[in-house]
């Protein structure tokens, strides 16, 4: 399987090259993943005194299968000379390993309770196709099937020569193990949704929101406090991070209750996270070299989301009950991509396209319309515990009138949605001139969309939430954000097809209600810059107005494209092109993403628990003057304003004026 995978992927090279090359981050292109049970998932009941032992054998299985994926996404040469060698040197290994680590988990259980069964056979991997590797080019076409892309007619595949100038074979992205262009739909292409349970006459119809802005403070680590607690780069990936601040691997639940918090009602101290968002450009980040980062092929830019809304909602069918206080729910699954659907939850949409959404591709979006993350939580609950051995027992969905199952009763649901300002990629070119973008993931789920995932710790003061419940039961709309409706964004859909003038170009609508300010965008003031903070000591964070181009390109206006196969980007908002350095250090000084090199340095190399930048919890609202209106200048204030303004209204009237003789004359 294994050698039949690798020779497929490798013969898709044109003029006799292999397709595969080494990338930036020394992942090497693969058409194969491995494919393990899922032993986590099979623990519906772990004593509480076994729990700890378990999640850290647990968090070993995950380590030992990232290290597998590793060794085989490095071993084409070999696997193509031996077809036995992937077995030998990577799958039999793995099974040892694992099955020495499977059954330490059932001694722990064994220890205070009754020995589980069945967990032996889950010791044994497999070797599958990815599903990335590229098709074999025609002399017409490239390597993803597109008309010849190449810039000497050479096969580019699926995947994007960037990060260290050479194409990548079939699996693409900057990392090598994905995102490729079948990873992506057009959003138009998705049926409107049926539509929401109607309610009945004890629904609970009220809304309850919390702002926490949108980790404009550039909190991120690759831990997992809930699925690997105490163990350092237990997610294998990075995380966002909003509401509280002690968000780490290693934080009791004293530490929550203590922590700091983003919220902007200081009774909401719960943890809300989910993977980053990178952008397949070539950007090397803070965690370039560090376990759950480039080394793990998470790589490109962390991409911070222009809106996050964070709303609780109530049941069709009855009033909601309190959620308890630590309660964690988890929502999608992380390895959706090789354990299957039965527990994936992403929805990927665009603003303006919200009745529609994709499941299993990432959406391209239409000029003007942002992409759209939504999860939407567990909202039955069991009663009695606030987590299970596998996460999921003591939490559960309700069926579609809206009821929950036998034992749960309703509590409020968590619906998050994530809204960012990227464009539709470029598939033609593999993402040259538009980057790809995805979310991070285990190594060996190649970062597809399925495996989107959502993480929530409650720790609301119990006063605040006995104010959500009775809110949300008496029909009302209230919290902090609750003026921050989701879904109000209207996208100006602009034709694709004929090039449009720079000047001509309509300045797109903001989202509502976030008034922006006009101001020239070389006088920051505190909250413009927003973004993500820089590389680790490369100076201050950039805010989304000041991204550069995906191929750092000095042109100062974005291109129009005419590419009937590919979804155009966005003009409905004057770019700003700076150079890399510029970015990195003084293009956005004085904003709230801080500066790695001052406060938060990875200092240890590991990327893991490092809490980076200045807690804050205001949500940046980037500002870039349209090129069709003028804008103010702040130092001038209305009396330069004024002067500038009363020669052109003696214009316009002098105009008048020679009208109204004109006409008179004419009637003479």
């Amino acid at each position: 399987m294994a050698a039949n995978v690798y020779a497929s992927a490798t013969d898709a090279g044109s003029g006799g090259e292999a397709a595969q090359t080494r990338s930036g981050t020394g992942v090497r292109t693969a058409g194969a993943t491995i494919d393990c049970p899922d032993v986590a998932g099979r623990l519906t009941s772990v004593p509480e005194r076994a729990r700890p032992e378990v999640d850290k054998e647990l968090a070993l299985l995950d380590e030992q299968i990232a290290q597998a994926y590793q060794r085989l996404s490095t071993s084409a040469e070999q696997i193509r000379q031996d077809a036995g060698f992937a077995d030998s040197a990577i799958v039999n290994p793995l099974k040892d390993k694992r099955a020495a680590t499977i059954e330490r988990i059932a001694i722990a259980i064994d220890r205070v309770a009754d020995r589980p069964e069945g967990l032996e056979p889950l010791a044994a991997c497999t070797v599958r196709d990815s599903g990335n590797q590229a098709p074999a080019p025609t002399a017409s076409q490239g390597g993803d099937g597109q008309p010849g892309q190449g810039d000497d007619g050479q096969d580019q595949g699926n995947g994007q020569g960037q990060g260290d100038g050479q194409g990548q074979g079939g699996n693409g992205g900057q990392a090598g193990n994905g995102p490729v262009a079948a990873d992506f739909a057009d959003i138009k292409s998705a049926r409107p949704d049926a539509g929401t349970p109607r309610q009945q006459g004890g629904a609970s119809r009220g809304s309850f929101a919390t702002d926490c802005g949108v980790n404009e403070n550039g909190l991120f680590n690759s831990d997992n406090i809930i699925a690997a607690p105490g163990v350092t780069n237990g997610a294998h990936h990075f995380h966002d991070y909003v509401g509280n601040q002690a968000n780490n691997a290693f934080a009791s639940d004293q530490d929550l209750a203590n922590a700091e918090t983003s919220c902007d009602d200081p009774g909401d101290k719960s943890s809300y996270y989910w993977p980053v968002l990178r952008l397949q450009n070539g950007t090397q980040e803070q965690d370039a070299a560090s376990p759950g980062g480039g080394i793990e092929g998470n790589a490109g830019e962390i991409v911070t989301p222009k809106r996050v809304t964070l709303t609780f909602v109530g049941n069709p069918r009855d009033k909601v009950t309190a959620m308890p206080r630590l309660l964690r729910i988890i929502t999608g699954d992380a390895k959706s991509f090789v354990n299957g659907p039965a527990n994936a939850n992403a929805s990927w949409s665009c603003t303006g396209f919200e009745d529609r959404q994709l499941k299993d591709k990432y959406p391209l979006c239409p000029r003007g319309s942002d992409v759209v993350r939504t999860f939407k939580f567990q909202s039955c609950w069991d009663g009695r515990n606030i987590d299970s051995a596998n996460h999921r027992t003591h939490v559960a969905f309700a069926d579609a009138a809206g009821t929950c199952p036998s034992g749960f009763r309703p509590i409020p649901q968590l619906v998050q949605r994530i809204v960012y300002d990227v464009d539709a990629p470029s598939l033609g070119d593999g993402g040259r001139t538009t980057p790809l973008f995805a979310v991070d993931s285990f190594p060996e789920q190649l970062h597809k969309p399925v495996t989107d995932h959502g993480d929530f710790i409650n720790v609301f003061d119990e006063d605040l939430m006995r104010e959500m419940v009775d809110c949300i039961n008496e029909g009302r709309t209230c919290g902090a954000g609750a003026g921050a409706e989701p879904g109000g964004e209207e996208p100006q859909e602009q034709p694709t097809g004929t090039p449009q003038a720079p000047e001509q170009e309509p300045t797109r609508t903001p989202e509502a209600p976030q008034e922006q300010p006009t101001r020239t965008p070389d006088a920051p003031k505190d909250g413009d810059a927003g973004g993500k903070p820089g590389d680790a000591g490369a100076g201050a964070g950039k805010g989304q107005a000041s991204k550069p181009p995906a191929t750092g390109r000095p042109a100062p206006e974005p291109e129009p494209r005419d590419d009937a196969t590919t979804t155009a980007p966005r003009t409905g908002e004057p770019e700003v092109y700076v150079t890399p350095s510029a970015e990195r250090g003084t293009a956005n000084a004085g904003g709230r993403g801080g500066s790695n090199g001052d406060t938060g340095e990875d200092t240890d190399g590991l990327g893991g628990s490092q809490a980076v930048g200045t807690a804050t919890s205001a949500a940046p609202t980037p500002s870039v003057p349209s090129r069709t209106e003028p804008q103010a200048v702040g130092e001038g204030g209305l009396a330069d304003t004024g002067a500038q303004l009363w020669p052109a209204a003696a214009g316009a009237v002098l105009v008048a004026a020679g009208f109204v003789v004109l006409r008179r004359a004419r009637r003479g």
